[in-house]
């Protein structure tokens, strides 16, 4: 009787931390450099995409035990494990072309410029404009050429 009783302890606390922390939906971004999204909830579904980039953007939409049902830039759907997900905002751009500025501005000087489909970490999202970096190189885009970790 003892062993039944730690065997319901052991699944009730599995099954605590397991507890979605955030409500739906709400931004994440691939932690591992392939990840594999599964037309269902466990490893026995097939994966129906392999990403291969890290730091991309997606959106949980759905919360299934340790699994995420995410969306991904393109629209398409899917499962992954919490394990292949991270909490850093980060954005893909949308537009043909990104500049980033100097300072939140439109007046501010271009420092480089990002191409459709350039994934890049952000922060300080305010007033229609991301500070945005990628890999070292900083600058400021416009959140309208963006999708991620922003609210809409």
């Amino acid at each position: 009787m003892a062993v039944g009783g730690a065997v319901l302890l052991v699944l009730a606390a599995s099954s605590a931390n397991a507890a979605p922390g955030k409500k739906t939906p709400y931004w994440a971004s691939l932690s591992h450099d392939e990840a594999r999204m599964r037309v269902g909830p466990s490893l026995d579904y097939p994966s129906n995409w392999v990403y291969r980039r890290r730091d991309l953007p997606v959106k949980v939409v759905q919360v299934l035990g340790l699994w995420r049902k995410v969306q991904d830039p393109d629209g398409a759907q899917g499962w992954m494990h919490v394990r292949l997900l991270s909490d850093t905002p980060t954005a893909i751009v949308r537009s043909a072309i990104a500049p980033l500025h100097g300072s939140p501005s439109d007046g501010s000087a271009t420092l480089f410029r990002a191409e459709r489909g350039v994934v890049g970490r952000i922060s300080d999202c305010s007033g229609g404009w991301c500070a945005f970096d990628v890999k070292g190189r900083r600058g400021y885009v416009k959140a309208s050429d963006i999708w991620g970790a922003i609210d809409e």
